[in-house]
């Protein structure tokens, strides 16, 4: 199974931004930890960040006819981007969205996701485990 895994703005800032809320550990401890457990799974992975909505929304839309399915942190654009969400259900794969932090307990804005419209599957609060969580949920359910 090929799995794309697309990261939104400042998650390239791990370790440094706000380590009380995503940690210290950086985004290559992030890229490494969801490379160990894409290979447990027998998994593909492919990393994307960037800070750029107009990116992540042709990553998402290269993914089409490539990969089997996306795990997005879209980040901060999870509570703004219609054009990430439109672009999900244009490419149609199975989705599983994922935050580091728990979005439901933290300030009100962060309660709203666009993503989560597309969506199959939320996993927040778990940190990297989350990611994890979500290529393992993509494998049982769709995996070849």
């Amino acid at each position: 199974m090929k799995i794309s895994v697309i990261n939104g703005p400042n998650i390239n800032m791990l370790g440094i931004r706000e380590p009380d809320i995503y940690g210290k550990r950086d985004y290559a401890a992030l890229v490494g930890y969801i490379e160990r457990a894409a290979s447990d799974l027998g998994a593909e992975v492919t990393f994307f960040q960037s800070n750029s909505e107009g990116d992540i929304v042709t990553e998402i839309q290269r993914a089409y006819g490539n990969y089997d399915g996306i795990v997005i942190n879209a980040a901060a654009y999870t509570h703004t981007s219609v054009a990430i969400l439109d672009a999900l259900k244009a490419v149609g794969l199975p989705t599983v969205e994922v935050h580091l932090s728990d979005i439901n307990t933290r300030e009100d804005f962060r309660k709203i996701s666009y993503v989560s419209l597309y969506a199959e599957k939320m996993i927040c609060g778990k940190g990297f485990e989350g990611y994890a969580e979500a290529l393992a949920y993509l494998a049982r359910k769709y995996g070849k």
